[in-house]
């Protein structure tokens, strides 16, 4: 590591993965005692013979046994891509990663199908019910794999593990000690290793400029939420505090101490409920007074969690895709790298939690059926059945056949159908689409996790005349008749799209303004728990 770094750049090193170009060959690996239950990112550990008998079984990894020995030193033999939870995020988000790299590389070596199944297995299964040996050759697995992607897209079989730990965090950080150092150890440029999705730096940018108002001491104290909400031409003693909280944030451009609720004041606000994802009326709510006393510290610690995600987003391509941001609720449409168009939309509710993963979207369905799931059937159809033999009739529903005890249902085609006029699929074994809805009214809602784990949109019709664009006798008029029909017609795209389905509540948009949200799923405060030393 280039001694020019800074102590700051070694523990986000540490996190967040900023390792750099090794310029000589780096001295034996010895174990870190240091890393225990206390101090570690997590709480399990492996048996080093455990290792050894793995290779042993698995001669595909057999030229990285080195590298398993010092990956696995280097934390002290603490597991990489479990938790006492389950899956990691991390896990998650590599892979993400690999399966993109499939795709972009079409290199079909570095599919594993044994990882793959193991992988979806136990993403729906209680961490409880994983035997030992189970959890022990899924982590070995996960870490082969993750030599065998980085030998191929990198830099060969050479690469050392010293290059690779950076993905994974082995100890908590003193947020306090990042903090303290940051202003004596200025971040430098330098060159980076491994290529870097743009989010990561854009990221890092804001980090230093909120470090720096919190270790100014210059953002202040909690301000008392209205009683009434705050409105231009109104004279309030909280309206100067509040002009000084977004001149901080580069909200509000010139600074101003009266208290005045002018209309400078107006369009900073406006800026920062757009940055929120909050309601634009100019005024000041609870919920905007919400966002704004958020301490420093918290922001901090959510930049620093969304820049350790943005290290497994794949590096910035001029590439057409759609990405969803599941916080944010809004799709984002890609054509040659650049953003063309968003769509709002409705994804699952934090007990249907959207997964986090990538695949390719190939078919669009127009005037689909909805295979009515057999855990709605039981809990809803059924009992709604016993009390109105006409339920199904009413709900243009009819019955296809028997599971078991229970009847197969499906809603035909039609405008009342719960997938809406249109369904786009990337077949996933999370059983995860795009579709319509006939509940538009809910795209109104500033926080819209409604659905059972798909994802709604709001302008569906409009990603199908994106996705169909190329060819000619898609026109508006017809996909409008498709959409309308009795029964379901299937398209096949001559190129599929790969689609990304992330979970950042922190970003920075097109326009260069760093983006909050709330932790819907919790995912944040997972993280959080793990990453930081707690006072």
């Amino acid at each position: 590591m280039k001694n020019k770094l800074g102590r700051f750049i070694f523990i986000i090193t540490l996190l967040t993965g900023c390792n750099l170009i090794q310029q000589k060959k780096p001295s034996a690996v010895t174990r870190d005692t240091t890393i225990t239950e206390t101090t570690s990112f997590n709480t399990i550990f492996l048996d080093s013979a455990v290792v050894d008998r793995f290779i042993e079984d698995h001669i595909t990894y057999i030229n990285f046994k080195e590298q398993f020995f010092d990956f696995y030193k280097e934390r002290n033999f603490e597991y990489a891509w479990f938790d006492s939870t389950g899956i990691t995020e991390q896990a998650n988000h590599f892979i993400n990663l690999l399966n993109n790299s499939i795709l972009t590389l079409q290199d079909s070596s570095l599919y594993n199908a044994q990882l793959m199944a193991i992988y979806d297995s136990l993403i729906k299964k209680d961490i409880n019910r994983v035997t030992i040996k189970e959890r022990n050759n899924a982590e070995l697995l996960f870490t082969g794999q993750f030599f065998m992607y980085a030998s191929k897209v990198y830099k060969g079989s050479d690469i050392n593990a010293a290059e690779l730990g950076w993905f994974i965090p082995r100890k908590k950080i003193d947020l306090t000690a990042v903090l303290d150092s940051t202003l004596k150890n200025k971040i430098q440029e330098d060159e980076l290793y491994f290529p870097l999705n743009s989010q990561y730096k854009k990221l890092q940018n804001y980090l230093s400029k909120y470090i720096e108002i919190d270790k100014n001491r210059n953002w202040g104290d909690t301000i008392e939420k209205p009683k009434t909400v705050l409105k231009k031409g109104m004279e309030d003693e909280r309206v100067a505090i509040i002009k000084q909280k977004l001149f901080l944030l580069g909200d509000l451009q010139v600074t101003d101490s009266s208290n005045i609720f002018d209309s400078t004041l107006v369009s900073a606000v406006k800026k920062f409920q757009r940055r929120m994802g909050l309601t634009i009326d100019g005024n000041i709510g609870s919920k905007m007074m919400e966002e704004l006393n958020i301490p420093i510290k918290e922001r901090i610690s959510q930049l620093l969690i969304n820049m350790e995600r943005a290290r497994w987003m794949p590096a910035d391509k001029d590439t057409n895709y759609i990405l969803v941001n599941i916080p944010e609720y809004k799709m984002h449409v890609y054509d040659s790298g650049k953003n063309v168009f968003d769509i709002k939309v409705i994804v699952g509710t934090a007990t249907n939690s959207t997964v986090i993963f990538t695949d390719k979207l190939k078919y669009i369905v127009f005037s689909p059926y909805w295979n009515v799931p057999s855990s709605i059937v039981q809990k809803e159809i059924v009992p709604a059945l016993k009390k109105n033999p006409n339920y199904l009739a009413k709900n243009n529903m009819e019955i296809t056949g028997k599971s078991g005890s229970l009847p197969v249902v499906r809603q035909k085609p039609g405008p009342n159908n719960s997938l809406g006029l249109v369904k786009f699929l990337f077949p996933n074994s999370f059983n995860i689409y795009f579709h319509d809805t006939p509940n538009h009214d809910l795209f109104t809602a500033t926080n819209r996790s409604f659905s059972h784990g798909c994802i709604r949109l709001s302008e569906p019709k409009k990603l199908a005349q994106y996705l169909l664009r190329n060819d000619s006798a898609w026109t508006s008029q017809k996909i409008d008749s498709c959409m309308h029909l009795q029964k379901e017609k299937w398209i096949t795209l001559d190129k599929p799209i790969p689609v990304f389905i992330v979970y950042f509540t922190a970003w920075v948009d097109k326009d260069g303004n760093l983006n909050f949200r709330k932790d819907i799923y919790g995912h944040d405060a997972k993280m959080n728990e793990k990453l930081f030393v707690k006072k």
